[in-house]
């Protein structure tokens, strides 16, 4: 009988107190799915819905994305429209009050850094343009550790019972993140004023960072291809301004940055431009490791 009781205490024990779930995170790219498992360490669980050989801008709202926001406790996005063309499409679709913005469980990076690259004039016949200004904050190594206080807040509003977890971890990762950044600022030092072309524009903050010096983009206008009318126009600009190098995004097609690399006589640098985009870039800390060295690689 004793014994029967005591199994029957142990049952109710378990049910009564469950194990403390993960929290179920649903990262839109790397850089954030990257910085929430930081933040997050065992006591979340990650997703991240596109990977860095993705244009982020162009993703199809597949049922697996959807299937996956619909379980999801928190989703963070990048925001200033990045993901216009399939997040709000999965939201919609999975239905999970939790996750929808303006609540809780959804958290904008973009809405914690001050954009820079704000369109003069609202026209979508001039491209691929963004409002509130450029969304690929990620490429400034300074504004992983601004959306890091405001991301490790959100994940203790939202689990509350590991506080003290999340801002140990946070801690741990800003004081690793202070001496990273100006390690990379000490190592980009000669990079200051080296022109450059880009071949989509989403460096504005790395060359804003590194103090580069950007000569021209190869897009005749945002996310639209190359023309070779333009390829030549370029060309011209680069004859009188010489430029050291063209720089493209790993995702992107090689074949415009190297045309005008070998006419204008510069190096074309691949860039990871996010965790996962090179076989150096593993990790956020790997990132701008690899992409200081192959900056540096280009203009020597």
């Amino acid at each position: 009988m004793r014994s029967h009781f005591a199994g029957w205490c142990v049952a109710l024990a378990a049910w009564s107190f469950p194990a403390a779930a993960d929290l179920s995170v649903f990262a839109t790219v790397p850089e954030w799915g990257a910085l929430a498992q930081e933040l997050g360490g065992d006591k979340v669980k990650v997703y991240t819905a596109t990977n860095a050989l993705q244009d982020p801008h162009h993703v199809e709202a597949r049922p697996s994305l959807i299937a996956r926001a619909r379980g999801a406790d928190l989703v963070v996005a990048t925001g200033a429209e990045l993901e216009i063309g399939w997040l709000p499409l999965v939201l919609q679709q999975a239905g999970n009050p939790k996750v929808q913005p303006g609540r809780p469980g959804y958290f904008e990076a973009a809405s914690v850094v001050a954009l820079l690259g704000k369109p003069a004039r609202l026209d979508r016949a001039e491209g691929d343009v963004h409002p509130q200004g450029d969304p690929h904050i990620q490429t400034d190594a300074r504004n992983i550790a601004k959306v890091a206080v405001p991301l490790a807040a959100r994940l203790t509003e939202l689990d509350s019972a590991n506080a003290a977890f999340y801002q140990a971890r946070l801690k741990a990762f800003m004081d690793r993140w202070s001496a990273a950044v100006v390690r990379w600022e000490q190592q980009a030092a000669p990079l200051k004023g080296v022109p450059v072309v880009v071949q989509h524009k989403a460096f504005t903050y790395l060359v804003e960072w590194l103090g580069l010096k950007e000569i021209a983009a190869l897009e005749p206008k945002p996310g639209l291809e190359p023309t070779t009318a333009h390829l030549a126009a370029v060309l011209e600009t680069l004859q009188k301004t010489p430029a050291k190098m063209v720089l493209r995004a790993a995702y992107q097609s090689d074949r415009a940055s190297q045309w005008i690399a070998e006419r204008a006589k510069m190096k074309a640098v691949e860039l990871p431009f996010t965790v996962g985009g090179t076989d150096g870039a593993k990790d956020l800390f790997g990132l701008y490791d690899d992409t200081i060295q192959r900056l540096l690689k280009g203009a020597s």
